[in-house]
């Protein structure tokens, strides 16, 4: 019975899906949330083959490493009474002509990274393009020689920065020496909150730092806050509004407990293959979701919130699981997959 119902709402969501250019109005006139709405199945995507994507890496290549169902592919984020233009890789090629854009931030932000390389390959596959890789400065660099269009990658846990101190490593919850990175550059998009909750072998600082106090731990909430607004302050300092947009990716979801999404017997995204097929996520609001948004509120320059993350809980089905890279993955994103939303969302807000 449950099949069925899901069958159902699966083919009315389509047809609301053919039948929406009809009924959406352009978001920049109407000032419409391109972030509530559904995901319906559409036959054209997804937006590029994996197995054609020269930048795709094992973690998120889900069909090479042995995933079985396609149908996760398919879905196409509605937003409720918008139109989103589709990716255009050749009109993006040439708009960012001569420019750079960076993304910078955790794994979730190599995921976004990787997404739009694909998108844009797939667009102009014969474009050439070029990369540099940089140990030191932890960044790579894919440039559209053709265009002069370089898109980057910074590899940044915190954005706030971790300090080698004899007694052990500090994470200061009050400066970014990293900024310098980041200066000139035409698009960033900046992402933090993976990594503020882990504990143990895996975290990387061993004491966090908030102005003269020295603690051996704090509040991982206030602490993420503390480094939102720290960030921002380098934001009012360093970004030329005239030459640099700013986006924030937002929180992006992990799906490891079914009764979230009302399925108690599921224990993790693993054989998820569907979305929720509602507009409303049925599990808790994310804590950090609230904290990130307050803190955007203390920057006095224009950030762009690229709110991920209802339509990314939804897309329960979207992770690895078992088909990435070591144990079950219920945190990163497939690709193609989610990600590729991510970006025709700031591609719709870029220009």
């Amino acid at each position: 019975m449950e099949l069925r119902v899901n069958t159902h709402l699966s083919l009315l969501l389509v047809i609301i899906g053919i039948l929406s250019p009809l009924m959406a109005v352009d978001a920049a006139a109407t000032g419409c949330d391109l972030f509530q709405g559904n995901w319906v199945l559409d036959s054209s995507y997804p937006l590029y083959n994996e197995s054609t994507c020269p930048f795709l890496e094992k973690e998120f290549n889900c069909i090479n490493n042995g995933r079985p169902d396609r149908l996760y592919l398919k879905y196409r984020w509605l937003p409720r009474g918008c139109r989103l233009s589709r990716f255009d890789g050749g009109y993006f090629l040439e708009k960012l002509r001569g420019k750079t854009i960076m993304f910078v931030g955790d794994s979730l932000s190599r995921n976004q990274w990787l997404s739009i390389l694909c998108m844009i390959h797939s667009s102009v596959p014969t474009t050439n393009y070029a990369v540099n890789i940089s140990v030191i400065k932890d960044m790579t660099t894919y440039t559209f020689t053709d265009y002069g269009l370089k898109v980057t990658y910074h590899h940044n846990l915190y954005l706030v920065d971790i300090v080698k101190r004899r007694f052990g490593r500090v994470l200061n919850l009050n400066t970014v020496t990293a900024g310098k990175l980041w200066l000139d550059v035409d698009y960033l998009i900046f992402n933090t909150w993976h990594w503020w909750n882990r504990r143990g072998a895996s975290q990387p600082f061993d004491y966090i730092q908030d102005g003269t106090r020295l603690y051996k731990d704090m509040d991982r909430l206030v602490a993420f806050g503390k480094a939102i607004v720290t960030w921002g302050q380098w934001v009012d300092a360093n970004v030329v509004q005239n030459k640099t947009k700013v986006f924030f990716q937002g929180i992006s979801p992990s799906h490891y407990n079914g009764t979230d999404w009302g399925n108690p017997k599921a224990k993790s995204c693993y054989g998820q293959k569907i979305p929720v097929l509602t507009s409303v996520y049925p599990g808790a609001a994310l804590p950090p979701v609230a904290v990130l948004k307050k803190s955007l509120k203390t920057i006095k320059k224009p950030v762009t919130l690229l709110d991920i993350t209802n339509l990314s809980l939804l897309r329960k089905d979207g992770h690895p699981s078992v088909y990435g890279f070591g144990a079950t993955d219920c945190s990163h994103w497939c690709l193609a997959g989610v990600p590729d939303t991510w970006n025709i969302l700031l591609y719709n807000l870029m220009f």
